[in-house]
């Protein structure tokens, strides 16, 4: 007699584990892990920031030890390009130590301390969306807003371990304890606030650099409203910016904490608005809809050089508007340069050992090393860029036809080398144009466009060394930053600080011609320009024998 075999039930398909915290699951796992991922990027940032700030206070107190220096450098920066460049006025009043170290610093380290806060957020917010990352970790148990609520915890504390380092190390210097506290948690402040707006613009565009840009462009913005209201000698523009609410704290000098009160009412209003719009788009997807492509490739774009041109527009198009104003800026205080320096020790030392007819042909020796640096940033980001494009996976697919490695890489350094010559250019038109008209010499303007040119084989070498990097350690390609950055520490700093003359020697741009107040070498130019063209084929050549890198 047979029976009927009785079945066991199918198990019930599993079900994923309960989100216990909602839209916030997993945030503080998303905290640790991106900690993890920036253990070398943040130590670098506030490492540089508070020993450079605390070196700089330092070397204030030891060149302005009496009264005496100290009024004749407040009375060089009382002008208003000199404010424009540095702070409120109310800081000249009393010009003790501290309040020349907040009003000449505080607004360049604000600026950089907002850096690093928006661009943490959005590396950890919109480049994992891009990647396609972010909606691999979602698919676990993990909220909506996780990824941004860790991105600010992770600029958040950033932020106060740069304010208790700045507060450390400017005591260490003997300033006044609490005015180095507040000092530092200006920057805090400061940060929190880029931190806010950086959580907005990485839900505009769905692209990374769309949303670094316009987060820089916000800082940049602020800052030129808070250098024309200085100027101009009235608060009224001062007071729409966050750097200069910041300034009016008077750290040294009234020791204000409310105006900070403000910036983080900003900083959690911004905040609020990020996770509001966060909630109105896809993973992925942007606010702003693309505009739609034209059906056809163009000419150009099915040329490897015509295709890098058009993924470096945008950003050398940023670039060369602010090396522009900030040429034009500097070059504004020419015709008042022997004025506003003739008193101030430590500056006129450095100089009269670069040499030049005038003061103000110094001067723009001088300053043409920072705008020639600033450009080099673009170098690297541009030399860079194949790196970022084979790990995105976007060169594999190029390179699986007939498209060779070295035209494709060489598309890229081309346009980061020509592009940093035409950065170059403008650069000499801003510091020629405005330095001709407020020194009332126009033969100035063709000689600092050419100083500023004579710049370009040191900014090819630059490239060179990123290519190198890319080409045989593309793990280590970042440490190409090392080279603009060390020429503006011994470049521009390093005679104010009294560096030795062998640590100059190490940078690329301290064999050019300081123009225009030494006379044209066209050897060392030469000498440069074939180590960048050896620096190219060596890296180009590594690049073709190594594999490809797609994470």
């Amino acid at each position: 007699m047979t029976s009927a075999a009785t079945r066991a039930p199918a198990p019930a398909p599993a079900r994923p584990p309960a989100r216990s915290g909602g839209a916030l699951a997993g945030t503080l796992a998303l905290i640790r892990f991106g900690l993890r991922r920036d253990r070398v990027r943040l130590p670098v940032w506030l490492l540089a920031l508070s020993a450079g700030t605390a070196a700089t206070a330092a070397n204030y107190a030891t060149l302005y030890a009496g009264p005496a220096d100290r009024a004749s450098a407040a009375a060089a920066m009382a002008s208003p390009a000199g404010l424009a460049m540095t702070g409120p006025r109310h800081y000249l009043d009393d010009y003790t130590s501290g309040a020349m170290t907040a009003h000449q610093l505080l607004g360049f380290t604000i600026v950089l301390a907002g850096l690093m806060s928006a661009l943490t957020v959005i590396r950890h917010t919109r480049a994992e969306e891009e990647t396609g990352r972010a909606e691999l970790v979602r698919s676990t148990a993990v909220g909506r807003h996780a990824h941004l609520a860790a991105a600010l915890a992770i600029a958040s504390l950033a932020g106060l371990a740069l304010a208790l380092l700045l507060a450390l190390g400017l005591g260490a210097t003997g300033l006044d304890p609490g005015g180095s506290l507040l000092y530092g948690f200006a920057h805090a402040a400061a940060g929190a606030v880029f931190a806010g707006v950086a959580a907005v613009t990485a839900q505009i565009t769905p692209h990374t650099r769309g949303a670094s840009g316009t987060a820089v462009a916000v800082i940049g913005l602020a800052y030129a409203l808070r250098a024309a209201g200085d100027a101009g000698g009235g608060d009224a523009l001062s007071w729409l910016s966050p750097v200069g609410w910041v300034q009016r704290a008077y750290p040294y000098a009234d020791d204000r904490w409310w105006p900070l009160l403000l910036c983080l009412v900003l900083a959690v209003l911004c905040a609020g608005a990020g996770f509001a719009l966060s909630a109105r788009r896809d993973v992925g997807a942007g606010l702003r809809a693309a505009r739609p492509g034209s059906p056809a490739a163009s000419a150009s774009l099915v040329r490897p050089l015509g295709l890098a041109l058009r993924l470096h527009r945008s950003a050398l198009a940023g670039f060369g508007a602010g090396v522009f104003l900030m040429g034009a800026m500097y070059g504004s205080v020419l015709g008042d340069a022997e004025g506003m320096l003739k008193d101030i020790d430590p500056l006129q030392e450095a100089l009269d050992g670069i040499g030049g007819a005038t003061t103000a042909e110094s001067f723009a020796s001088m300053v043409m090393v920072v705008l020639a640096v600033v450009t080099a940033v673009y170098v690297v980001t541009a030399a860079l860029r194949p790196r970022s494009e084979e790990s995105a996976g976007r060169a594999e697919p190029l390179l699986a036809a007939g498209l060779s490695r070295a035209r494709w890489a060489g598309s890229h350094l081309a346009v980061a080398m020509a592009g940093g010559t035409f950065l170059l250019l403008l650069a000499g038109l801003g510091i020629g144009a405005a330095g001709a008209a407020s020194a009332g010499d126009p033969g100035l303007l063709p000689e600092l466009v050419g100083a500023a040119l004579a710049y370009a084989p040191a900014l090819w070498v630059t490239a060179g060394v990123a290519a190198v990097l890319h080409g045989w350690l593309p793990r280590a390609a970042p440490a190409a930053w090392a080279v603009p950055v060390y020429a503006f520490v011994a470049g521009y700093l390093g005679p104010l600080l009294r560096f030795p003359g062998w640590a100059d020697g190490l940078s690329p741009f301290a064999h050019v011609p300081r123009l225009p107040s030494a006379a044209m070498g066209w050897t060392p130019l030469a000498v440069l320009t074939l180590i960048a063209a050896g620096l190219l084929l060596l890296g180009l050549e590594g690049y073709r024998r190594r594999d490809l890198r797609t994470a």
